[in-house]
């Protein structure tokens, strides 16, 4: 078993990881840079570690000054949690090449996974489906435009090494391609170092659905529900629910069953997510795989009672799942809303600064993971998320009243946040009647 562990993130996941070590009896090892020299997560670990500037290029970024603290406190393992390294090829081989435990699947594997054509055809080949799309690399408008000719408008460009919605735009008529591909290149250059685009067919009114699954070292995979993440904002998720309410038991089951398929095909151990685009016929195709923890996981520990940060640490220490497929049950319904430190008002302009008052809701079935206390000072350096409001209720109608109480109670003071527009999208009939798609939001608020 993994004795001390590093974890190379900051914020509320690493608290969420700190508090999983102290249940295991693990050691926890947090790195800060000096703009999070007084957080939550620095003081909760047993030991901390600075490891650079407020820049995240300089600290969460910096892969030798984060391998250097493991090996200066002498830990045996690194959990990289979500964004900045988590799914950084590179640094998970600098980790197998320094003999340290990567909290996640291979290198070679998240190689694979994140580069989006590699990942679609390792897909194809596996029989799971995918949107008709290009099967190589794109590197020019005019090859792109040819493909979307052929294939029918409207099109979505993405760059392939893209995530979090950065390199994509939607195409619509085939007049605006040429502008489109280059502006989604350009960014994906920016963003990723990476010029190569991929162009499929866009699915217009579809539901985001992804499949948690957890894959031990020994050829045993499991999935463990779905989530629905279709209320988000340019490709921003904003409220997860599990499961979802458009899903029947027999589609769950043929859902769940592809992504574990999916899953063996690119090899994957530890915990990681199959992500789905359903259409309103039930048609139903692979998007992409995240090869890391994802920020909505607690909906899916709270209808299945499993600890997926203990799962991962398990599993990278060589044990086998404890559990079957069959002893996984959906119980109840889960909605999470993430709370952010931005303006929706002035189109979600992050907001930092210094909370002068905080109370957190509770209750049966109410859970805060967060990293704010009462005079934390929100720095400008990252992303704004900085609360997760997650409940579970017996149904979703229940869970929905649920989720209202809680964010009426909550009181985050000092900062402006979305909490009032979390509100307002839990009390929409729309979002009541489980009748919406990706584009809820463009659809009930286009001025935002």
């Amino acid at each position: 078993m993994i004795r001390k562990l590093l974890i190379a993130n900051r914020g509320e996941i690493a608290v969420r990881i700190i508090r999983a070590c102290r249940e295991m009896g693990i050691a926890s090892v947090a790195v800060y840079s000096e703009a999070d020299r007084d957080s939550l997560h620095t003081q909760l670990a047993d030991e901390a570690i600075c490891i650079g500037p407020a820049s995240s290029t300089d600290s969460y970024l910096n892969m030798e000054r984060i391998i250097a603290a493991t090996e200066a406190c002498h830990a045996d393992a690194i959990h990289p949690g979500f964004g900045f390294l988590s799914e950084n090829s590179r640094f998970a081989m600098l980790c197998e090449r320094c003999n340290i435990n990567f909290i996640g699947p291979s290198s070679e594997v998240i190689s694979r996974m994140g580069n989006k054509s590699q990942a679609r055809n390792t897909m194809e080949d596996a029989g799971v489906p995918v949107v008709p799309g290009s099967k190589e690399p794109i590197y020019d408008w005019e090859t792109g435009k040819a493909l979307a000719d052929e294939i029918g408008y409207p099109v979505i460009i993405k760059a392939v090494s893209g995530g979090g919605g950065k390199g994509m735009r939607e195409v619509f008529k085939p007049e605006d391609f040429e502008q489109q591909f280059l502006t989604a290149q350009t960014e994906s250059v920016r963003g990723f170092n990476d010029d190569a685009m991929y162009v499929e067919k866009f699915i217009t009114r579809p539901r985001h659905v992804e499949f948690q699954i957890l894959a031990d070292q020994f050829g045993n995979v499991i999935h463990l529900g779905e989530r629905d993440c279709s209320v988000q904002r340019k490709h921003q998720k904003m409220v997860e629910e599990s499961p979802c309410a458009a899903i029947s038991p027999e589609l769950r089951a043929k859902m769940g069953e592809t992504a574990v398929r999916a899953a063996k095909a690119a090899g994957y151990t530890s915990a990681g997510t199959i992500e789905f685009l359903l259409d309103t016929d039930n048609s139903f195709y692979f998007m992409e795989m995240n090869t890391r923890i994802q920020v909505e996981h607690p909906v899916t520990e709270m209808v299945t009672g499993i600890d997926l940060i203990q799962q991962q640490i398990r599993i990278a220490s060589g044990l086998p799942l404890d559990m079957t497929q069959e002893d996984v049950r959906l119980k109840g319904h889960a909605i999470e809303c993430r709370i952010n430190a931005e303006n929706p008002a002035k189109h979600f302009m992050p907001c930092p600064g210094t909370v002068t008052n905080v109370h957190f809701p509770g209750g049966n079935g109410v859970r805060v993971d967060s990293a704010v206390y009462n005079g934390y000072k929100i720095p400008p350096f990252y992303d704004s998320m900085i609360l997760k409001l997650i409940v579970h209720a017996e149904d979703r109608t229940s869970a929905i009243n649920k989720m209202r109480s809680a964010l009426g109670e909550l009181v985050l003071q000092g900062v402006t946040t979305n909490l009032d527009f979390q509100y307002e999208l839990l009390n929409n009939p729309a979002f009541s009647s489980g009748n919406f798609d990706t584009h809820f939001i463009e659809t009930y608020y286009p001025d935002l």
